[in-house]
C-alpha cells in the first residue's frame, strides 16, 4: 500500500497541498496521526463534479453487466487493502481490528449484492402497455416504462461507520448500481481510511476501463465543502448519515437551489423498546442481558441504538431495572470515536441527569480532557406521565445510555408511541399471551418505524433484499426510502417511459422479445 498524501481525488488526478492542512487524531490518546490531510479548494470541487457530469453521460448507457463487474472489482479491490484498512482504522476509530474486519466483510458484501442485483436484471422495473389501435373512442398508444439513473449523486462518509456508510458504503454501492458517479465528501475523523478505500475504487475504475470522473473524493470540512458541493448544478441528489443539525442543513441548501434536489439524509432515532407484562414476567433477566449489549455495542455509536424502553411498572420492572443496572456498572469504559461525539454525549447524559422527573440509576463517569475519548454507560427511568410532559426526554443521546419508561396502562402506551417522531426502528418484546390484543400497539409502531423489530434488538442490520433502514422524518428526511438494502438503489433512479418509440430505439429491458428475459408487467 502506497503512503497516505492528505490529497483529494478528483477523477484519475490528484488534488493539491493548501495552507491550513488537518489531522485525523488517535480518539483513545487524543494524539494526532500523521500525515497532512487538505480541504479541497472551490475550484477542485468544481473539477470533481463536472468530471462526474462528463462520466454521467457515459457511464448511464453502461450495461447492467459492466457495473456489475465494476462493483466486483472494487470489493476485490477493498479486499486486497484489508490489513492497511484495518491497521488505520484502529488509529483513526478507536475501533477494534475485528469491527473493522466484519464491517470491510459488509462492505464488499453489499458491492457484491448490488452487483447480483444488476446481473439478475428485473431492479429496472419494466412495465410494457401494448399498443391497442383499434380501442374506440380512441386509440392507445404502446408506452413503456423503466427506472434510470438521476445523475452524479453527492455521499457523505458517516462518522460511525468509516466503511460501511462511508467512502465505499451503501450509499456509494447503490448510486454506483444505479448507473450515477459519485463524489465523495470524506468524513474528517478517518481521512486515512477514507484514502485507502478511494484508492481502491480509483484502481477499480481503471481496470474496468470507465470514465475517471466516474469517481471523486473530497476532503474538508462539511459547512465549507459539503456546501459548495450539494450547491454544484451538476450534482442530482445527495447521500447523508449524520446527525440531524447536519442533514437538516444539506436538505435547505438543496431546496434552495435553482433546481432542487432530493437528500436522502439518515439523522435522529431513539428507536423505542416495548417489553409487554408476559415477557418481562417471562424472561426478565435475558431482556436485561440483551438489551445492555444492544445499548453499549460500539460504544452505542449506532444509529439503531436503543435509547428508550418501556416497560410495565410494578415488581418485575424494578428487578428487571436493578438487573440492568448491575450490568450497566459492569461494562467497562469504551472508546468513542471522536471527542466532538464523547462532548456531546456527555452533554445529553448530562442534561438527562439533572432532569427533576429522572432518575439516575447508572450515572455516566465524566473523564479528564487528556485521557482521549471514552464513555461509560448511562441508565435512567421516569414514568409514563412525566415523560410525556417532557420534551427534553425525547432527545436523542448518541452513545451508551438509555432511558426506561414505565407504563400503567396499555392506552398511555399506545398514545407515548403516537406522539413519538419518526424512527429508524421499533421493538415489541411479547410472550404468547401478549399478542392477543397487541394489534392497535403494532399499528402504532408501524406508523413510526421504517423497520418493527420483534422479541429481538435493533442493533445489527441486515444487509439483504427486503431490509428497510429508513422511517418518517428526522429518522431519515424521505421515509419511502431506505439507506440499507437493495432497494436503496431507487433513491438515486427515476421512471422514464417510452411512448411509440421504436423497438431499436428502446432500452434493452424493454425491447419487444425480452431480450434480457427479466420479469416485465405487460398488459
Amino acid at each position: 500500500m502506497e503512503s497516505l498524501t492528505g490529497l483529494s481525488f478528483l477523477g484519475n488526478s490528484r488534488g493539491t497541498a493548501t495552507p491550513t492542512p488537518f489531522h485525523a487524531s488517535d480518539p483513545a490518546t487524543g494524539q494526532p496521526l500523521e500525515p497532512d490531510f487538505y480541504a479541497a479548494s472551490d475550484s477542485e470541487i468544481d473539477q470533481a463534479c463536472t468530471l462526474a457530469w462528463q462520466a454521467f453521460l457515459d457511464y448511464r448507457q453502461c450495461p447492467d453487466s459492466k457495473r456489475a463487474e465494476f462493483l466486483r472489482c472494487i470489493a476485490d479491490e477493498i479486499d486486497a487493502a484489508g490489513e492497511a484498512i484495518t491497521q488505520r482504522g484502529v488509529s483513526e476509530t478507536g475501533l477494534p481490528a475485528g469491527r473493522l474486519t466484519g464491517e470491510r466483510g459488509r462492505t464488499c458484501g453489499q458491492l457484491r449484492l448490488f452487483a447480483d442485483l444488476l446481473e439478475d436484471g428485473n431492479w429496472v422495473q419494466a412495465r410494457i402497455d401494448l399498443a391497442q389501435p383499434e380501442r374506440t373512442p380512441l386509440p392507445k398508444s404502446d408506452i413503456r416504462c423503466q427506472q434510470r439513473p438521476l445523475g452524479p449523486v453527492a455521499i457523505f462518509g458517516a462518522s460511525n461507520f468509516p466503511l460501511a456508510f462511508s467512502v465505499a458504503g451503501g450509499d456509494t454501492a447503490s448510486a454506483l448500481a444505479a448507473g450515477c458517479p459519485v463524489v465523495v465528501k470524506a468524513h474528517e475523523a478517518h481521512p486515512g481510511v477514507s484514502e485507502i478505500v478511494a484508492t481502491a475504487i480509483a484502481a477499480a475504475v481503471k481496470k474496468c476501463g470507465l470514465h475517471p470522473g466516474v469517481f471523486s473524493m473530497l476532503n474538508g470540512s462539511g459547512k465549507v465543502v459539503g456546501k459548495a458541493l450539494v450547491s454544484h448544478p451538476a450534482i442530482k441528489a445527495v447521500g447523508f448519515t449524520g446527525s440531524r443539525s447536519g442533514g437538516c442543513a444539506l436538505m435547505q441548501i438543496a431546496a434552495n437551489r435553482l433546481e432542487p434536489i432530493p437528500v436522502y439524509a439518515e439523522m435522529s432515532s431513539i428507536n423505542p423498546v416495548v417489553i409487554l407484562p408476559g415477557a418481562l414476567a417471562e424472561r426478565a433477566t435475558a431482556l436485561a442481558e440483551g438489551l445492555q449489549g444492544s445499548v453499549t455495542l460500539g460504544a452505542g455509536q449506532f444509529c439503531t441504538n436503543p435509547g428508550l424502553v418501556f416497560l410495565p411498572a410494578g415488581t418485575d420492572a424494578d428487578q428487571f431495572a436493578l438487573a440492568l443496572a448491575k450490568q450497566m456498572q459492569e461494562t467497562p469504559a469504551a472508546v468513542m470515536l471522536t471527542d466532538g461525539i464523547s462532548q456531546a454525549f456527555q452533554s445529553g447524559v448530562a442534561k438527562m441527569a439533572s432532569h427533576p422527573k429522572v432518575e439516575t440509576l447508572v450515572p455516566a463517569a465524566g473523564q479528564e480532557p487528556s485521557a482521549g475519548s471514552h464513555a461509560t454507560p448511562a441508565v435512567f427511568r421516569t414514568t409514563i406521565d412525566d415523560w410525556v410532559n417532557s420534551k427534553e426526554m425525547v432527545d436523542e443521546v448518541f452513545g451508551p445510555s438509555t432511558l426506561l419508561v414505565t407504563y400503567d396502562s396499555r392506552e398511555k402506551l399506545i398514545d407515548a408511541i403516537g406522539s413519538l417522531e419518526g424512527q429508524l426502528t421499533a421493538t415489541l418484546h411479547g410472550a404468547d399471551d401478549d399478542w392477543t390484543d397487541a394489534h392497535e400497539l403494532v399499528e402504532a409502531m408501524e406508523l413510526k418505524a421504517g423497520r418493527l423489530v420483534f422479541n429481538g434488538f435493533p442493533t445489527g442490520v441486515e444487509v439483504c433484499h427486503s431490509m428497510v433502514h429508513g422511517g418518517p422524518f428526522p429518522a431519515t428526511s424521505d421515509g419511502r426510502s431506505t439507506s440499507v438494502g437493495t432497494q436503496a438503489i431507487y433513491r438515486f433512479t427515476r421512471p422514464v417511459a417510452w411512448q411509440d418509440c421504436p423497438d431499436a430505439l428502446l432500452p434493452i429491458a424493454l425491447q419487444s422479445g425480452n431480450p434480457r428475459k427479466i420479469d416485465r408487467l405487460e398488459t
